[in-house]
């Protein structure tokens, strides 16, 4: 991945940590932001960059996150202790959204292309 991909995907993990609220996951915490967000995250990210939507069983229920470009991104992993064994199973958004609800995607879209726009990135 070249430098300026990587300059992105550290643009959107921070605008991703500056939005996630009780607003885009009832699980949010502050000890623990990233707490439930993975599907809306996933979601979010794959407006921005497409990509692959891929799935993992953790213990308690489905765990998604992207690929893009043949790498995997994991946004919210830091919710959890352990480290993630991940299956790389396919998914799809219908999935994904089934973690999530249409008040907490718009919440958290807009808030990341809000945090974006003051960023100047390019959007796919």
């Amino acid at each position: 991945m070249d430098n300026n991909n990587l300059v992105q995907i550290e643009q959107i993990l921070k605008a991703l940590s500056e939005s996630w609220s009780l607003d885009s996951s009832s699980k949010w915490s502050k000890d623990n932001p990233a707490k439930g967000q993975c599907g809306v995250t996933t979601l979010v990210v794959n407006d921005i960059l497409g990509g692959e939507i891929m799935k993992t069983k953790q213990p308690d229920g489905w765990h998604f996150y992207n690929v893009i470009n043949r790498e995997r991104y994991d946004f919210t992993a830091s919710q959890f202790k352990e480290d993630i064994l991940y299956m790389d199973i396919p998914s799809n958004r219908n999935e994904a959204y089934s973690d999530t609800n249409e008040k907490q995607y718009r919440y958290l879209k807009q808030s990341v292309m809000n945090q974006l726009s003051f960023s100047n990135i390019e959007l796919h």
